[in-house]
């Protein structure tokens, strides 16, 4: 598929998780029926709650990792949040910049935008603001925020390279990311390739690892560090609304892996 049939179903997928509770997001793995259908999405998620700053109501479920856990943010640093959702990693930044900082998150999700701005009115938080926009091309100024973070989104967006460019011109001199995503090791199958709804589960869109980190140190990074690995397993009965039982035993033979990982790097 192009890269615009592909942002159509993703903003249609999180247009529909933001309209319901975590706990229907969390019955498949992108978060609405129809998708990869019963797949439970907190095998890719981590808990939240024993983070401060976390908002329930801003929480659908939906990440791979604790990209604030790993991110050293700081009172009065200034942090863009790359597909902000509902805001759960927003709120939890804003406890960490404190009064002095400033949080900004960004999603090209009309309805994630709308659920963010209702959870933000439901605090006492100035220094938050939500924005509409294309990670491949964000409408912000260069070098404007101290750290990046992102949780399980840059892998639903088609070119990577410009995503992780537009990261690094966004970040000051000396800034860094945290990014927590869906990353592969061998060769996924080429049905789940070209699964839309195993793209916008996270899964399809997933590139190799060694891609993943080459990406990025070409864009200019340093000291890339993967802060945390978790292998992801995909039920079999969900891989086989894409796949024969015998490429699924092929795949499985091939000990292709789908994992999340936590990476951090500096500008």
């Amino acid at each position: 598929m192009k890269a615009e049939e592909l942002k159509a179903i993703v903003q249609e997928k999180y247009g529909t998780i933001a309209k319901q509770s975590k706990a229907q997001n969390e019955t498949s793995c992108c978060g609405s029926t129809g998708c990869c259908d019963s797949i439970d999405y907190s095998i890719f998620s981590d808990s939240y709650n024993h983070l401060d700053g976390y908002n329930t109501d801003a929480d659908l479920g939906l990440g791979c990792g604790l990209p604030t856990e790993y991110a050293a943010i700081k009172k009065g640093d200034h942090v863009l949040d790359l597909g902000s959702g509902a805001g759960n990693d927003c709120f939890v930044a804003r406890t960490l910049v404190g009064e002095e900082g400033r949080i900004t998150g960004i999603d090209f999700t009309d309805a994630m935008l709308e659920k963010a701005s209702a959870n933000l009115q439901k605090t006492e938080f100035h220094n938050i603001d939500f924005i509409k926009g294309d990670i491949e091309d964000i409408p912000l100024p260069d070098q404007t925020f101290d750290v990046v973070i992102s949780n399980c989104v840059l892998n639903l967006v088609p070119d990577k390279q410009k995503a992780f460019g537009e990261i690094f011109r966004l970040l000051k001199p000396g800034g860094h990311f945290c990014i927590s995503d869906v990353v592969i090791t061998g060769e996924l199958p080429q049905k789940l390739k070209e699964a839309a709804g195993m793209y916008a589960g996270c899964v399809s869109g997933a590139i190799l690892k060694d891609d993943y980190l080459g990406i990025i140190k070409q864009q200019g990074f340093e000291q890339i560090e993967i802060k945390k690995e978790k292998a992801i397993e995909i039920p079999h009965s969900i891989l086989l609304n894409y796949l024969t039982p015998d490429e699924l035993r092929e795949f499985k033979q091939k000990k292709a892996g789908i994992f999340s990982v936590t990476v951090n790097a500096i500008c």
